[in-house]
């Protein structure tokens, strides 16, 4: 792709300026929302979908383990889609399936239905993310770049926090179904808008000889490790025969798919990116930060919804202060970014991040409704700057027409890494509890503490048995704390050496990165 946006027939278009330049970039930017808050929008309704289906919780978890799936394939393969038929026919494509896809399943009359239109919702949306990402680049004039990457974290980033207070409030008052129905007429406006506005700047397209092996080994790997991080937890991890059939087909995929890729004359994805020093490091930091962020956006709802009572809804509505911190501070972000080392703004988010998570450190089961926002107005903070610097600087010195390849690597990275993080923040989360629950046990034991608070509570009316389930109810919430508060800390250090890993990077080009051959 050559930016800012050469026509098939190899003509430079001038970008897009004013009305119809806002309306596309609402529209690319719309595409980019509505793909991610799929990916969290359906997590806390999984107990009114599978009640009103008639499955089980556990058989539930397939609804979004199937979108997971297919949308970890998809998105790597966006750089030889968009080079084979040009990257506004993919996208507009991608757009108008992805739109049948969530019609499909809010009509889906049961559970397998569901599923199979998850796969396909999460299969066609591959080429949304990094295709919105590339198109917001190439219509934007060279100086209004930073704006353009600055539009499309911000709606990255406020996506996932949304999902939930969306999702839950969907659940809470409406049919589920309107959880996915609720894409059509934004999917179709956002088809329409943008298929009018930039369909006389199609990029050049290649003829492209498709690479079977490596599209196979690729779909059997990501496919096989998203099954065992999403299924893990609830099989046992590697106590169970099918988490470690997972395991094993996932690494060996995954060795022999690098080699086939690197040594492959038409690789399906270009993993010579990474010879660039700032892609490879920048990458790293980027998936690894995004995956703490990801980790703690879904801890803090879970613990408030099931230890601290709070509904779907209003745990969501907690976390709303950090995306509207991260609105307001976006556009201020993007025109600073041309003056300030993008290292330098990358800093900032890092220690930000590790200031909110570290603020966390100190909550108690006591803790008010703004005690739990102030935290999360400083994530907000880190969340203006954290994907215009990190895009800025993993993207630096990227050759435009490598542009969609890279924008898809680095989108499938940080889907991973979420998928890891997710895995790992509930599990550890649960194994932490156990471990406090233990030692508060033991502290308390049968002992006069122990004693004084059964014998006043019997005196408050409640039965041995009663006060002993208080007692123990008070333990396991006490322990859930301590858990969530160990892992609030540990992320906050874990954002401090992402500080030091980020600084090995060169210092972003001029030209901010997406487009430096300009």
């Amino acid at each position: 792709m050559a930016a800012p946006g050469p026509a098939a027939g190899g003509a430079q278009l001038p970008p897009l300026t004013g009305g119809p330049l806002a309306l596309v970039a609402f529209a690319l930017a719309l595409g980019t929302f509505m793909m991610v808050l799929d990916t969290t929008i359906a997590n806390v309704s999984l107990p009114t979908i599978a009640g009103n289906l008639g499955v089980s919780s556990d058989n539930s978890t397939w609804i979004v383990t199937a979108f997971a799936v297919a949308n970890g394939i998809g998105v790597p393969l966006t750089g030889f889609l968009m080079g084979r038929f040009g990257v506004v026919r993919t996208f507009c494509s991608s757009v108008v399936l992805f739109t049948i896809a969530s019609f499909l399943c809010g009509i889906a009359w049961n559970l397998p239905s569901l599923i199979a239109f998850r796969v396909l919702q999460g299969a066609v949306s591959g080429p949304m993310m990094p295709g919105s990402q590339a198109l917001l680049i190439s219509v934007f004039p060279s100086d209004k770049r930073a704006t353009a990457l600055g539009i499309w974290s911000m709606t990255t980033l406020v996506a996932p926090i949304m999902g939930p207070i969306l999702g839950g409030y969907i659940s809470d008052n409406y049919h589920w179904s309107w959880i996915f129905l609720i894409n059509v007429p934004f999917g179709l406006f956002t088809a329409f808008i943008c298929w009018r506005g930039l369909k006389g700047r199609e990029t050049p397209t290649r003829k492209l000889p498709i690479d079977r092996v490596g599209l196979m080994m690729l779909v059997v790997w990501v496919g096989a490790l998203q099954v065992m991080l999403d299924l893990g937890k609830n099989d046992d991890w590697f106590n169970s025969p099918r988490i470690v059939i997972m395991g094993v087909v996932a690494a060996i995929g995954f060795v022999s798919w690098l080699i086939w890729e690197l040594t492959d004359a038409n690789p399906t994805v270009d993993l010579t990116l990474f010879k660039s020093r700032n892609f490879a490091i920048g990458s790293i930091a980027f998936c690894l930060g995004y995956a703490v962020f990801f980790a703690n956006i879904l801890l803090l709802p879970l613990w408030l919804q099931t230890q601290l009572g709070y509904t779907a809804t209003w745990a969501g509505l907690v976390a709303a202060p950090s995306g509207v911190v991260a609105v307001l501070l976006t556009p201020f972000v993007a025109r600073l970014s041309g003056k300030i080392d993008a290292r330098i703004l990358a800093t900032i988010a890092f220690t930000a991040f590790a200031v909110s998570y570290w603020m966390r450190s100190g909550y108690t089961t006591s803790a008010s409704a703004w005690d739990f926002m102030v935290p999360l107005m400083v994530q907000g903070i880190a969340m203006s700057t954290f994907f215009l610097a990190m895009l800025t600087i993993s993207l630096d010195r990227i050759p435009p027409e490598r542009l969609p390849s890279a924008t898809g690597i680095s989108n499938f990275t940080r889907i991973v890494a979420s998928s890891f993080a997710a895995s790992i923040i509930t599990t550890a989360w649960d194994r932490r509890e156990a471990l406090h629950q233990n030692r508060l046990a033991e502290a308390i034991g049968g002992g006069a503490p122990y004693q004084a608070a059964q014998a006043s509570l019997q005196h408050l009316g409640m039965s041995p048995v009663q006060a002993a389930a208080a007692i123990t109810r008070q333990m396991v919430g006490q322990a859930y704390l301590l858990a969530s508060t160990d892992l609030f800390r540990l992320s906050a250090w874990l954002c401090a050496g992402l500080i030091v890993i980020l600084w090995f990077t060169r210092r972003p080009t001029a030209s901010h990165g997406p487009v430096a051959a300009d």
